[in-house]
């Protein structure tokens, strides 16, 4: 069974939000589904369907977290230091056209949220700069067509 690498943050929002979807969103839609099936006819019954298909849903996505949290990999960041980026390592780069600079954290790939600045460790710009060291250079094949970014910190923390 193949680990998943995370950060211990990452392992504490899917442990959370599988114990909300056992503990309240499961037992709200089993309420739904009984309350639409007092309404008669279930073939024509549109608020049954709707509930049957987030129940699906909620089974569905309860199982991805479950399979999720026993193949974790937990990898304590905060024990970690050295000028290479890693797994954990929180990267301040330079857009090398732009100059603009942007920080990203590198993260498993079920936490990787760039809107916050988590960028997954299989994705193109998180395996391009696993390695690399302040000063370094960095090329890589985005949506929007290839981009150069500088290596301007590494930091753990």
């Amino acid at each position: 069974m193949e680990k998943i690498p995370m950060t211990p943050d990452g392992f504490v929002r899917l442990e959370e939000e599988l114990k909300f979807l056992k503990g309240t969103a499961r037992p709200e839609v089993v309420k739904a589904i009984g309350e639409a099936r007092e309404h008669g006819d279930l073939s024509e019954n549109a608020e049954y369907h709707a509930a049957r298909e987030k129940q699906s849903f909620i089974e569905g996505r309860i199982k991805e977290l479950e399979d999720l949290v026993s193949r974790a990999q937990i990898i304590d960041i905060s024990q970690m230091s050295g000028d290479q980026v890693r797994f954990g390592a929180r990267v301040l780069l330079a857009d090398e056209d732009t100059d603009e600079e942007k920080e990203y954290q590198i993260v498993g790939a079920h936490e990787a949220d760039l809107k916050i600045g988590r960028i997954s460790i299989v994705s193109p710009l998180g395996k391009a700069l696993i390695g690399k060291k302040a000063g370094d250079s960095v090329d890589v094949t985005t949506p929007g067509g290839r981009k150069s970014f500088e290596v301007i910190e590494v930091k753990y923390a």
